[in-house]
């Protein structure tokens, strides 16, 4: 999980299929149990959010950029 301007956002990554790509949710509260997930379609938000995934986790994920 990753924050952004006071958002929350879900980073999902493949498990074996190279040829697919990450995946990015906003986390979209509903009450204390509950949350929706919606797709983020902002590219500048994309990107800063895989950008600050990244950096967080550098040391334990090879990226191939």
């Amino acid at each position: 999980m990753v924050e952004y301007e006071d958002k929350e956002y879900l980073v999902l990554l493949p498990l074996d299929d190279e040829e697919s790509g990450i995946v990015i949710l906003e986390i979209e509260p509903v009450d204390e149990e509950n949350e929706n997930y919606l797709a983020v379609e902002d590219e500048a938000v994309l990107d800063a959010v895989y950008a600050i995934f990244k950096e967080r986790y550098q040391d334990v994920l090879n990226f191939a950029d």
